[in-house]
């Protein structure tokens, strides 16, 4: 598992699936705990100088983080 990341961060429509991913991925078996709380964000991106941009047209999308549980 060393070459897993320590951070997994998933992005779903609905609420559900991105609940659902920390059982049907085994999140738990791969050493991962959720962390936080599942709620919809608007995601954006910076180019240097620039303002942001809207990321999927400015569409919410449910974000959940997984972190590698500590030894």
């Amino acid at each position: 598992m060393s070459d897993m990341p320590d951070r997994v961060t998933i992005l779903a429509k609905s609420f559900s699936e991105a609940a659902m991913e920390f059982h049907r991925s085994k999140m738990a078996t791969r050493g991962y705990r959720m962390e936080g709380r599942i709620e919809p964000h608007v995601f954006q991106m910076i180019d240097g100088l620039e303002p942001p941009k809207n990321l999927f047209d400015g569409d919410p999308y449910f974000a959940v983080t997984f972190v590698k549980k500590e030894d």
